[in-house]
């Protein structure tokens, strides 16, 4: 069985950090790029960070620009998302993602790419930043 299993999340005081992890199952990631998301509470979900198949190119939410970094290790059938200087409005669920091969572009001079061309979803970890 596919399967993307996130962990990581969790409360934290503003400014705080938190390192997500995105653990696959039943298939190797190594072809896949790899997307964060998160959806707060009556919002939309949106992306926050992607990684391409090699880890040679990413790219960042505005949001995240400057605090996040999202890596990748494909001998551990992992991806991360180190996420420092916290605030209450990165509150959410975060959810990884493998976007299917051929679609869509993970660099940074395009846009992040949508939810739409993601396969396969993990169940999501909560993330609350609160004092």
């Amino acid at each position: 069985q596919l399967q993307l299993v996130e962990s990581g999340g969790g409360l934290v005081q503003p400014g705080g950090s938190l390192r997500l992890s995105c653990a696959a199952s039943g298939f190797t990631l190594d072809y896949y790029a790899i997307g964060w998301f998160r959806q707060a509470p009556g919002k939309e979900r949106e992306g926050v960070s992607c990684i391409s198949s090699s880890g040679g190119s990413a790219n960042y939410a505005g949001s995240a620009q400057g605090r996040f970094t999202i890596s990748r290790d494909n001998a551990k059938n992992t991806v991360y998302l180190q996420m420092n200087s916290l605030k209450p409005e990165d509150t959410a669920v975060y959810y990884c993602a493998a976007k299917t091969p051929g679609v869509g572009v993970c660099h940074p001079a395009w846009p992040l790419p949508p939810p739409g061309v993601y396969s396969y979803w993990g169940q999501g970890t909560q993330v609350t930043v609160s004092s």
